[in-house]
């Protein structure tokens, strides 16, 4: 009995929780400009319409560009920081590391706020390289957690052994370290790039409508009306955020990267 009722209560946090994703989805489907729901006059127009309209392909580019950027600095930026945090430790080491936490620990629009008068007062306000500059400094977090659960799961052995072969403090870190944290790096990157595609509050904050992204498009359309390319938007955020943990699933080490300290290596 006891089974059963667990059984139906995950069941329904399930559909409680996919729900909205059903909604949106059935939204995207309506074949006339109207966000209805069970959607009429089934349609997959709104799907082409995103990639075709040239009021959406914009934004779709923004957001695709700066999230690729930023995940490239925060990698950049996270990479050496693990490392040398790993491999010497110290004060200094750890007050980088708390910075390097610090932007994600605070509550989005406290950051927002910083980053809008940092870039008022250098007059850049409005640029996307603001955007991509705060984006990558507000996500470095992600990926210093992934690459610094990497560096830890590495035997020290392997180290000590490629020490005794001779090699040198770099020859160790090509041919041992950095192989063996390349999937963490990935899934850092990864993990970076599906929140900055979605992020609004920075975008916005530091660009306004300047730098449309297609959290803020979304946005600014609400003024004009309610359309079904709304609901194929976030659609395609859902299927970028499925797909990436996807294959960072399939290949990578999920339970790990998720905090599991009995993570099993593939």
């Amino acid at each position: 009995m006891s089974r059963r009722l667990g059984g139906a209560y995950v069941a329904a946090l399930l559909l409680l929780l996919s729900l909205p994703i059903l909604v949106v989805a059935g939204v995207s489907l309506n074949g006339g400009q109207s966000l209805r729901f069970p959607p009429e006059d089934l349609s997959v127009r709104w799907y082409g319409e995103l990639f075709r309209a040239a009021d959406w392909t914009g934004p779709l580019r923004n957001s695709v560009v700066i999230a690729a950027l930023a995940s490239l600095m925060a990698v950049a930026v996270a990479l050496p920081l693990a490392l040398h945090a790993w491999g010497r430790g110290g004060w200094l080491t750890r007050v980088l590391t708390v910075l390097g936490v610090a932007p994600f620990m605070l509550p989005p629009v406290i950051t927002a706020l910083g980053f809008l008068v940092f870039w008022v007062s250098l007059g850049l306000y409005g640029r996307m390289a603001a955007t991509v500059l705060s984006h990558g400094i507000f996500l470095v977090t992600l990926p210093l957690v992934t690459i610094s659960l990497g560096l830890a799961a590495i035997d020290r052995s392997l180290l000590e052994a490629a020490r005794t072969m001779g090699a040198s403090r770099g020859q160790v870190l090509r041919t041992v370290v950095l192989p063996l944290v390349v999937p963490y790096v990935l899934s850092g990157y990864a993990f970076a790039f599906v929140l900055s595609l979605n992020e609004y509050i920075i975008a916005y904050m530091v660009a306004g409508f300047t730098v449309e992204t297609l959290p803020i498009k979304i946005f600014n359309s609400l003024r004009y009306g309610y359309t079904p390319i709304m609901g194929v938007v976030s659609v395609l955020f859902v299927a970028v955020a499925a797909l990436v943990f996807g294959l960072i699933g399939a290949f990578g080490n999920l339970p790990r990267l998720m905090g599991s300290e009995r993570a099993e290596g593939r």
